[in-house]
């Protein structure tokens, strides 16, 4: 087969832009609007999609005030979506700080099961001390135990996973038979973070386990990820820094002994769609027009970790701001955004400007004809094996990616044009489903 994009649909509440809540399009409930969720999937199926995500994290996000906040539990959305789709894969972030592997390894497993082979879980290690103080630390984990408590996490998950043969179900009727305790393997699991005794209550899902998906770009993001990983979300500004990750985290991926092909790279990229360039770059301009400076300043000092007040707008970033070798949280993203604004010079104002739409993933206004050549561009150039597709407005742009740019990476044989027979999310994305690890050890 010819090589051909995955793309994922990144869906966020009103859109990815912060301020899209504010047009008169946009619904200020939809966070909470199981309808708005549902009529996304099926945009993004109509558009055959490998999958969609969801982004969560165990904390209030944002100052109420800026724009909606909150988010419904994304396994439980994604259950709900699974019943008004057919195809599309379902991706929800889980922390691997504040879950415990049994209780998350079932609620991924009922997913997958209700779905039929479709669930994708996005591993995050949950940086920020709001979120830690929910659980009753005083303070965030430092970033390199993180990190080791996920690693020991996902080894207990897959144990987990594995704990049901995929033939323990005998279902014998005549013999009063139902399964067979041979085929059961509890993980009996003793290590630093986690004491895991018995087996999944539940058999082994369609896919085995969900497709894989991770998203830092740390030095310890990426050797998760290339231990692990299945799929990568990441955020780059410019072709030469993508082709070099890709190039970095394929190479992490052959040395860790797995097969690079299966672990996909996906961008993120923000396109804000006009039929001509000035058209769009006019959409652009209402958007950033929408943005309240102080609200968008506030986030930038929370990143960049500097008291309230920290930032003149209408000065470019401090020159002491600390390298990221200090900063325990978002390491990858704080150093990808503190670089654009040195690179291009940005006063603060300009920067909220340019991360208003994606918080540091590219954001480009142009023409489908435009858009699409710059997805070719990096897909056929080094930098990616498909992309996160994250509509600045919601429900409207992921619409009119769908009618105008999928056509055209369609006749370019770059997109498939139907699902065709692959049903599973790992089939879709070219994955083998893995040999449950107590089965192969017979072989």
């Amino acid at each position: 087969m010819t090589r051909q994009l995955h793309l994922n649909a990144f869906l966020m509440n009103t859109g990815h832009h912060e301020a899209s809540w504010r047009l008169p399009e946009s619904d200020p409930y939809a966070h909470v609007d199981l309808a708005h969720y549902v009529g996304l999937a099926r945009i993004a199926e109509r558009g055959t999609f490998d999958s969609l995500f969801l982004a969560d994290g165990p904390q209030l996000w944002n100052n109420l005030a800026q724009r909606p906040a909150g988010a419904l539990e994304p396994l439980t959305l994604l259950t709900a979506l699974a019943t008004a789709t057919e195809h599309i894969g379902l991706i929800a972030t889980a922390s691997t700080s504040y879950n415990s592997p049994y209780n998350l390894a079932r609620k991924f497993a009922s997913l997958d099961i209700i779905s039929g082979g479709r669930a994708g879980w996005n591993i995050v290690t949950t940086a920020g001390a709001e979120a830690a103080r929910n659980f009753g630390l005083a303070t965030e984990p430092a970033h390199a135990e993180r990190y080791a408590r996920a690693a020991e996490f996902l080894d207990v998950a897959l144990k987990l996973w594995d704990s049901w043969e995929d033939d323990a179900i005998v279902a014998d009727k005549a013999a009063g038979i139902w399964g067979d305790d041979t085929k059961i393997h509890p993980p009996r699991h003793q290590g630093t973070y986690f004491s895991v005794e018995g087996a999944l209550n539940l058999p082994r899902s369609p896919q085995g386990y969900p497709l894989l998906v991770q998203a830092g770009s740390s030095d310890d993001g990426k050797a998760f990820a290339a231990r692990y990983a299945e799929a990568v979300f990441t955020a780059q500004q410019t072709l030469a820094d993508a082709q070099a990750f890709y190039t970095d985290l394929k190479s992490r991926t052959r040395r860790a002994g797995r097969d690079p092909e299966h672990l996909k790279v996906l961008p993120g990229i923000v396109p804000v769609l006009g039929s001509t360039e000035a058209e769009a770059r006019a959409h652009e301009q209402v958007l950033e027009d929408h943005i309240v400076p102080e609200h968008a300043r506030a986030r930038l000092e929370n990143l960049l970790r500097l008291p309230p007040g920290a930032l003149d707008l209408d000065q470019r970033l401090p020159d002491d701001l600390p390298p990221e070798s200090a900063v325990e949280g978002a390491k990858s993203r704080y150093t990808l955004v503190v670089e654009l604004a040195r690179r291009e010079r940005l006063t603060v104002r300009q920067l909220i400007g340019r991360l208003g739409g994606g918080r540091g993933h590219l954001t480009f206004a142009g023409t489908p004809e435009q858009v699409a050549d710059q997805i070719a561009t990096w897909f056929t150039q080094g930098a990616a094996d498909g992309f996160n597709i994250m509509p600045a407005v919601l429900p409207s742009g992921l619409a009119a990616f769908v009618e105008n740019v999928v056509p055209l990476l369609r006749a370019r044989g770059l997109l498939r044009t139907e699902y065709g027979p692959r049903r599973t999310l790992r089939e879709r994305y070219g994955l083998p489903r893995p040999a449950n690890q107590h089965t192969a050890a017979l072989v």
